[in-house]
């Protein structure tokens, strides 16, 4: 539920997130690999016991409020959850047969099983939403003439984007834009192709092109990149997927056009190229010389990249689009130039990620709220709740596990690939068992338990800087940041991460400087401390929802204390 709350599709995202939080974990700096933060919420998911009863119960006490959510994917989802127990009536429209949106139609199944997504969704449409499937809106201003009292869209980046080199037209039978072919074999239009097949492309939807190739019958499929292998969009352990299951990718080569025979397609031409970096870093392709290079191919897949379309939406309506013919968006409230039309997900601000269609929605949700209820979106907004709890039990006991275990990040096992490539709904990764992501998760070295220092309390005795494992931990005359950070007991050389500097302490006046790049969270400093001049407290973040709501861990609905613009 804790999941549920701010993350709304725990069992989706623990298998497809892009996990933008796992770059920023402590312990990739000990161990270069962090903890497998995405893996560890689908073991919460799969292990999880009944929980519908748990939250919210429709129907919910009408407010006379109605909103119209235009597409079904993560974005309109999370909008719809957050407004409907606040009695929104709301209308959800997409063409597609039921929810889901891209989740349903361009991540394959071996990724994300039907019965997954279906539950999750389902969570959300079981609220009272009025589902409006099968419905192709043509028409902004057709909408806003029904007298919504607002309006999201949450359309997503539905057009792939094309390749106009020589032989596109004469090959076309055989040439598919991938998104559009993804959403053909997830709704079975598609199931078969050649046994030779070139995927253009290095991004995560080119991984799932090709994936989904070897199923359908590619023998030989091959992914080729314009871009050197490590500045491929696609994330390292999708590209690790598909070279495990025998498909090479071969980067550095730029396509200059389709070779036709007979009137068919029967491979692609090649420029190699280097990548060359200015001092800026900066990257140009630049040609090698080489004599273009020939490849074979019954079927290719171009996976170069999506763009956002909008020929549903009149430009006399009161919605400005920018001169890349995206609407504009503020970037805080998701209000469009129109006052009763929001935006979030893809089709905001461009292609990104399930996660960060999540993240838009609540706020957008909080937006549409605030636009209801009279108040104003900017000056109105709450901020995230945030709370810090002493984590103190006695002298050297503490309510959190501080032992730092030493060994590295645990793999994911995978079904073995004679059942995964004949079949496209395999899943592929079985997740880590309970215990094993118990283990997993005690690599965690608990960022979420801050170290406190109370400078009044201190006597400088420097049994913290004694005990410190990682000499983290200095106290110094006060100057100002980049000389203190040359006289910490090690030099701070990480300029991305903060320093914790205190007030000065009472004998000398100096500062307790401390280096959070390398502190370990071990509790080691409060232990010693003679004074409890040091603590562990747990630090507690909840976005902010609509309604000024929060769900316990029960599923009820709690309201947030108002101090201020502030949450506690």
């Amino acid at each position: 539920m804790i999941n549920w709350d701010s993350n709304v599709f725990p069992g989706i995202l623990g298998r497809t997130c892009d996990r933008p939080c796992e770059p920023a974990c402590r312990r990739g700096r000990v161990d270069q690999e962090p903890v497998a933060i995405c893996r560890l919420k689908r073991v919460a998911a799969d292990n999880k016991d009944e929980v519908k009863h748990l939250m919210p119960q429709a129907p919910f006490k009408p407010n006379g409020k109605k909103v119209a959510l235009i597409g079904a994917g993560p974005a309109s989802l999370t909008v719809a959850r957050d407004l409907a127990p606040l009695g929104y009536e709301i209308h959800l429209f997409d063409e597609q047969y039921k929810g889901g949106g891209f989740m349903l139609s361009q991540i394959p199944a071996f990724r994300l099983p039907e019965t997954v997504l279906d539950e999750e969704v389902n969570y959300i449409l079981d609220l009272g939403i009025h589902t409006h499937f099968k419905h192709y809106v043509d028409s902004l201003k057709g909408v806003l003439e029904k007298e919504y009292d607002a309006v999201f869209v949450g359309t997503g980046a539905p057009r792939g984007r094309e390749l106009k080199i020589p032989g596109r037209e004469e090959g076309a039978a055989n040439i598919h834009i991938g998104i559009n072919w993804l959403n053909s074999v997830a709704f079975e239009h598609t199931s078969k192709i050649g046994k030779t097949v070139i995927v253009l492309g290095g991004g995560n939807t080119a991984m799932d092109c090709c994936r989904t190739a070897r199923r359908l019958g590619g023998e030989d499929v091959k992914v080729i990149v314009r871009s050197p292998y490590a500045d491929m969009k696609a994330s390292p352990w999708e590209k690790e997927d598909a070279q495990h299951e025998d498909i090479p990718i071969i980067d550095n080569h730029v396509p200059k056009s389709f070779v036709i025979e007979d009137g068919r397609l029967k491979g692609v031409m090649f420029e190699k190229v280097e990548a060359v970096y200015d001092e800026n870093r900066k990257r140009s392709l630049v040609p090698t010389g080489h004599p273009e290079v020939f490849y074979p191919a019954d079927d290719v897949l171009v996976a170069i990249g999506q763009e956002n379309a909008f020929p549903w939406i009149e430009r006399d309506v009161g919605v400005d689009f920018d001169k890349w013919e995206m609407p504009v968006v503020d970037k805080t409230t998701f209000q469009s130039s129109h006052p009763k039309v929001f935006f979030g997900g893809d089709a905001a601000f461009g292609p990104e990620n399930v996660i960060t269609a999540v993240a838009h929605g609540h706020q957008a949700a909080v937006s549409i709220d605030l636009l209801c209820n009279g108040k104003n979106l900017l000056t109105e907004r709450l901020d995230p709740m945030v709370n810090l709890v002493s984590q103190k039990m006695g002298i050297h006991e503490w309510a959190y596990d501080s032992e730092i275990d030493e060994y590295e990040r645990l793999i994911v096992p995978q079904a073995p690939k004679t059942k995964t490539l004949v079949n496209r709904k395999q899943e592929v990764e079985m997740g880590f068992d309970p215990l094993a992501g118990y283990k997993e998760a005690q690599r965690c070295l608990n960022c979420d338990v801050e170290t406190v220092f109370f400078a009044p309390k201190c006597i400088e005795c420097d049994a913290c800087v004694d005990i410190c494992p990682t000499s983290c931990i200095t106290f110094t005359a006060n100057e100002e940041e980049p000389e203190l950070r040359q006289h910490t007991k090690v030099p701070a050389l990480n300029l991305t991460q903060d320093l914790y500097v205190s007030d000065p302490v009472p004998q000398t006046a100096r500062i307790m400087a401390k280096d959070e790049d390398v502190c370990l969270h071990c509790g080691l400093c409060a232990e010693r401390c003679p004074t409890a001049a040091w603590d562990m407290q747990k630090f507690w973040y909840n976005v902010t929802k609509a309604g000024e709501l929060k769900y316990g861990p029960n599923g009820n609905m709690v309201q947030i204390t108002r101090n201020g613009d502030h949450a506690l």
